[in-house]
């Protein structure tokens, strides 16, 4: 049995967490605290590094494994 496409449960895996971070920001900005995150852009390839990093780990041992 495959799994079932559901696109509004796939919107709230990216919408929440954006909301979460807005949330986040604006009440440090109001608080007038410093930003809880990296630099704009090198904080995003950051992430990004990190996610393909792990894919690529689990995309090789798949080679390795067989």
């Amino acid at each position: 049995m495959g799994h079932s496409f559901c696109p509004f449960t796939m919107m709230k895996l990216y919408l929440l967490p954006l909301l979460t971070g807005l949330i986040v920001g604006f009440l440090f900005a109001l608080m007038k605290l410093p930003i809880p995150a990296p630099p704009a852009l090198p904080g995003i390839l950051g992430i990004v590094g990190i996610y393909l990093g792990f894919k690529l780990f689990h995309w090789m041992s798949q080679l390795w494994v067989g």
